[in-house]
């Protein structure tokens, strides 16, 4: 792939594309405003109408001009020339990348409003509810003023309300959300229960996070029944083993393995023969291989939290709590246990899908965020996207430094605590990115101990983010956050008045520190993206130690010997360079596992079209009732006594019983399929190979189960005038559901894993 990175960016990417193209459009749409300013709002929304002929705009110039003008009128905000810009791309379906503070809000309603007003409804897809909310709130007078409507859905939006909203022609929602309901309307079993209604446009606020970072995170549903749970005596027994004696870790710390010494010592203490067995290579080799996996590799305050006696993941991509979320129930149940915490019930997963499979749904896709061109590949590759690069409207004056590497951890740490000192004495505020909960209060508490006053925001006190980040940016302030925390909010430099904005900019604006490099160089830019806002001067600077995780992981086949100064600072630009090649190759490893991931999850994302198409079939005709009857003629001659209705909904509910049944336990199986792939793989054969030829049988009987259960229920159950009684016959469905999200998430490594002793940082 890397041999075509060229060509990929030459079709994707975005400064030059069509750019001199859409310049002369959004000139024209400037000249043309004075003109049509003198009309009516009914006039303008009238000549806005039409300009669309068979959904596509015929004077897109006129169009802009139009939005422009509405805009103003309805929110007092007169776009640049650049937002408009960004909208005209947004319209011909592409990823734009606009910095921050440059007002993708705007952008993204005057889109909307356009593919609106072409008869598309179009959802505006954020990442939480608060923006959800905020925005649509914000933004409706301009959606209005067309005579269109505009609704919003969040976790606390009831039943009866959000069919209304996502019957509007603009719905603003979190992708968590509108996935949830997607799962949910696949267990309706009559037509009237649905709650969405089809949308023809996505647009997706912090584009890279939704469609990249996220992209692989599954959406699941489950019923109320008992998983698969770890046992106390299994985590018992793991917690006594040691590393390398017991069991070794792979260089990206992504797997961890039991030693042969590991494997007897398990054996021994469990008193079992051998956990390779048939009878305990599929049930107890798992639980301890879950345990071992929650022992070695998730560390408490890195990749979750204890909340309220709760496991709570962290968003490693944003630094957050992780809304939702848990891991796949075997390992949820094993960090519980390990944490000595109530082991929760895992449920039966009925339903689920991956947020990229979600997004492929929508006929069309566009996007906006800070920090697209990074991510060319991927939204090429796998949403066929094209990326428009917007320039600001106003110069960037921020100042990024060239990294400070040191040769140790140590170093760099001590390194951290005197430039923050350093650039506190002056009073110009300091943005601090660090990249997991543990790191962030380590850095606290050395700056308390040098007499500096800190805000601390991560995920355990995510609540207060608007407050702190309002306050980032005024005078002496340091702020001390994990990762992303923030995005979607500008840091005004004096406070969130900006009444000090004039000296902060003296001083030279905000200034961002990274305490190391991420996985992928587009999450630097995410951080260095907080400074430097609408033209105001800022400051970045990143520290790198030779034993950060990204230059361990990403340099493992390179030695680079070095002789740093005497404070550990390497100063070369043989090293600078070492670092930016580390960083490549780690980039380039999230993207193959991106590429093998999707392999996995295309053919169910396939599979679950064709039962979608089934479901739709048997809730829109009466295709269940016709296939019954024709299998079992006599069954249905003794049920002519009965309504047409009551027969045909009674023949609905019992063969969508049985499909969503079998499709559950088909994801059950191929979930298993998959976690064990490396067993099945046989000789001459791929994993990937493996996976899909039994995928592609088991699909196969899946339906055939489907259909001949459903004639064997059709026989035996008791029908009436109050139709299919399958709940007398033990066909009962979950009595309550639930949703989550799976965190599996490859850019999940902390920048900072490699640490020995975690109390001890900066210290």
């Amino acid at each position: 792939m890397a041999a075509f990175d060229w060509f990929w960016k030459a079709m994707g990417a975005s400064g030059e594309r069509n750019t001199k193209k859409s310049k002369g459009i959004v000139d024209e749409a400037h000249q043309r405003i004075d003109s049509l300013a003198a009309l009516s709002n009914e006039e303008l929304a009238a000549k806005a109408r039409g300009l669309v002929t068979e959904n596509q705009i015929t004077d897109k110039s006129e169009f802009l001009a139009i939005l422009s003008i509405a805009s103003e009128r309805t929110l007092g905000m007169v776009p640049f020339n650049v937002q408009n810009q960004a909208v005209l791309r947004m319209l011909e379906g592409d990823v734009i990348q606009m910095a921050t503070g440059e007002g993708k809000t705007l952008v993204g309603a005057m889109a909307a409003t356009g593919y609106a007003l072409t008869g598309q409804r179009t959802h505006v897809i954020t990442v939480n509810n608060y923006l959800a909310e905020r925005d649509a709130q914000w933004m409706r007078p301009l959606v209005e003023f067309f005579g269109l409507t505009v609704g919003y859905v969040t976790e606390r939006t009831p039943r009866r309300e959000r069919r209304a909203a996502y019957e509007s022609d603009v719905v603003y929602a979190p992708v968590t959300e509108i996935g949830f309901d997607h799962l949910r309307d696949n267990q309706i079993t009559h037509r009237d229960q649905t709650v969405q209604v089809p949308a023809q446009v996505a647009l997706v606020d912090e584009a890279d996070s939704v469609l990249v970072d996220e992209a692989l995170v599954p959406l699941v549903l489950a019923g109320s029944e008992p998983g698969v749970q770890a046992t106390g005596q299994i985590t018992d027994v793991v917690a006594h083993l040691r590393e390398t004696e017991h069991y070794t870790i792979d260089d990206d710390q992504r797997n961890v393995f039991l030693t042969d010494e590991g494997a007897t010592r398990v054996e021994k203490r469990l008193g079992i023969d051998s956990l390779y067995s048939d009878e305990h290579i599929g049930t107890t080799l798992v639980k301890v291989n879950l345990a071992l996996h929650a022992k070695a590799l998730l560390l408490r305050d890195v990749h979750y939290i204890i909340d309220d006696g709760k496991v709570s993941l962290v968003d490693a991509s944003k630094g957050r709590v992780a809304e939702l979320q848990r891991w796949p129930d075997g390992l949820q149940a094993a960090v519980e246990a390990k944490e000595g915490i109530d082991v929760t019930e895992g449920g039966r997963i009925l339903d689920s899908i991956t947020l990229q499979a979600l997004m492929r749904r929508y006929p069309r896709v566009a996007g906006m965020t800070g920090t697209a061109v990074e991510a060319t590949d991927q939204l090429r590759e796998f949403y066929d996207l094209h990326i428009s690069e917007i320039p600001r409207a106003k110069e960037l004056q921020r100042f990024d430094e060239a990294d400070r590497v040191y040769h140790t951890m140590a170093d760099k740490q001590h390194a951290i605590v005197e430039e923050i000192a350093l650039l506190h004495e002056t009073g110009q505020p300091v943005l601090v990115g660090t990249h997991d909960v543990a790191e962030s209060e380590a850095l606290s508490e050395a700056l308390e101990a040098r007499g500096i006053t800190v805000n601390v925001l991560n995920a355990k006190n995510d609540r207060e983010e608007a407050r702190i980040i309002a306050e980032a940016g005024d005078l002496g302030r340091v702020t001390v956050s994990t990762q992303m925390a923030g995005r979607g909010t500008d840091i005004r430099l004096g406070g969130a008045d900006e009444s000090d904005h004039d000296e902060v900019a003296k001083l030279g604006g905000l200034a961002v520190i990274g305490t190391a490099r991420h996985r992928t160089s587009r999450l630097d830019n995410q951080l260095r993206g907080r400074a430097g806002r609408q033209g105001d001067p800022g400051l970045s600077l990143f520290f790198v130690s030779m034993e950060d995780d990204i230059v361990v992981s990403g340099g493992a086949d390179n030695e680079l010997t070095v002789k740093p100064e005497p404070d550990g600072r390497i100063q070369t630009k043989r090293v600078q360079d070492f670092v930016e090649h580390c960083q490549r190759v780690t980039e380039g490893q999230l993207l193959e596992i991106h590429r093998q991931t999707w392999k996995y999850n295309q053919l169910l994302a396939d599979q679950r079209e064709i039962i979608d198409e089934r479901r739709a079939t048997l809730l829109d005709s009466d295709k269940a009732w016709e296939e019954l009857a024709a299998r079992l003629p006599e069954r249905a001659e003794q049920l002519q006594g009965l309504e047409s209705s009551i027969r045909e909904q009674a023949a609905r509910e019992i063969m969508l019983y049985h499909l969503d049944n079998e499709w559950s336990e088909h994801l059950a199986l191929m979930d298993d399929v998959r976690e064990s792939i490396h067993l099945r793989a046989i000789a001459r054969e791929t994993p990937i190979d493996e996976y899909h030829r039994i995928a592609v049988a088991e699909f196969k009987e899946l339906a055939q189960r489907a259909v001949d259960e459903a004639v064997e229920t059709f026989e035996s159950v008791e029908i009436d005038g109050n139709g299919a009684h399958l709940e007398n016959a033990g066909w009962k469905r979950p009595s309550a559901t639930w949703t989550y999200m799976v965190s599996d998430n490859p850019l999940a490594g902390s920048g900072n894993s490699v640490i020995s002793g975690i109390s001890n940082m900066f210290r």
